[in-house]
């Protein structure tokens, strides 16, 4: 008897031995733009196939690039695509190429904390720059005013609310006012880091909100969803065809409407698009993975997880308030994952 139990004992903790050399686990990290719908994912793909987890920290589009760079994750994320320079970095590092993979469409929206205005105001991209450069300081200032007409602005100051870390969602709104604004694109230009003329510093999406929420008469730039899900006021952004448009799923998904073509290596730019109802300060976030993955087991779940995350995953981004992306870009991602070695 003490032996069979013996035996049963040892037959148990094998078969627990190999499940857990079964288990896989992937680490990753970079934008919060898209947190809430890759956490959604990976949860989601972790159901669909138990034996894998992805580990995702959200840390800003310049940590994930960093990590990336320096091997210290399996892939990152970013709200930016990665520059030419960046690009030869990693591959003087790493030996291998680096691919973007589209993941959905977002939209950056201004929101802002002014007592006794509670809906959505107008603003133009002349005076958003000018509010993030500092040469607009009043909420009543002319090039607030007369874009709000019957609007009540108080002459208060306003207080500038930026994000401290590098991040995707700072590449997409300074990617904007470099569009619209010649100064701007002088003085400050668009990355993921920039060096700020005024403001106040928070880290992350949830950092910017929070401050907001705390702070009288103040305004800074976040991703939609969290402007949602954190009952935020945000305003309408004036587009290139004239019109005041408030962020949407159909706003964002007309942003790429326009575009002609996507680039073979998917990085691109969708911000101020042509084009009636569309929202201007929309694009699409990246996944940045290897061309080449050493261990088979995660470039076979890497590779799964994207063709899953480029059919089902989809299907799950109005929920958060993210567009899915166009089928010429789907289709176009689906031969990419081939290059993955």
């Amino acid at each position: 008897m003490i032996r069979r139990t013996a035996i049963l004992s040892a037959l148990v903790a094998a078969v627990g031995t190999v499940a857990c050399a079964q288990q896989l686990l992937i680490n990753a990290a970079g934008a919060t733009f898209p947190y809430p719908m890759y956490s959604k994912w990976f949860d989601e793909f972790h159901k669909k196939f138990p034996n894998v987890s992805i580990n995702y920290q959200s840390i800003g589009s310049g940590g994930g690039i960093q990590q990336v760079t320096a091997a210290t994750v399996d892939f990152g994320a970013s709200d930016g695509p990665m520059t030419d320079m960046q690009i030869k970095a990693f591959q003087d590092k790493r030996g291998a190429a680096i691919l973007h993979f589209p993941t959905v469409m977002g939209a950056v929206v201004p929101t802002y904390n002014i007592p006794g205005v509670s809906g959505s105001i107008n603003f133009t991209g002349e005076a958003l720059a000018g509010i993030f450069l500092g040469k607009i300081t009043k909420w009543n200032d002319p090039q607030i005013a007369t874009a709000n007409p019957g609007v009540k602005l108080p002459s208060s100051n306003i207080v500038v609310v930026h994000r401290a870390e590098g991040s995707g969602t700072t590449y997409i709104w300074a990617d904007y006012l470099s569009k619209v604004s010649k100064e701007w694109e002088m003085k400050v230009g668009r990355a993921n880091s920039v060096t700020w003329p005024v403001g106040l510093a928070g880290k992350g999406n949830e950092g910017v909100s929070g401050s907001i929420q705390q702070t009288a008469n103040s305004i800074g730039y976040v991703e939609l969803i969290y402007a949602i899900q954190n009952k935020m006021t945000y305003g309408k952004v004036r587009n290139a065809a004239g019109e005041f448009i408030q962020a949407s799923l159909a706003s964002v998904t007309a942003a790429a409407a326009g575009m002609k073509d996507m680039p073979e290596d998917f990085r691109v730019s969708i911000s101020n698009a042509p084009g009636k109802g569309v929202y201007p300060i929309s694009s699409f976030t990246w996944l940045l993975i290897p061309s080449k993955i050493a261990d088979p087991a995660k470039k076979k779940a890497i590779k799964d997880f994207l063709a899953w995350m480029l059919a089902d995953g989809q299907k799950m981004t109005p929920a958060l308030s993210y567009a899915p992306l166009p089928q010429v870009v789907l289709a176009k991602e689906v031969k990419a994952i081939d290059k993955i070695q």
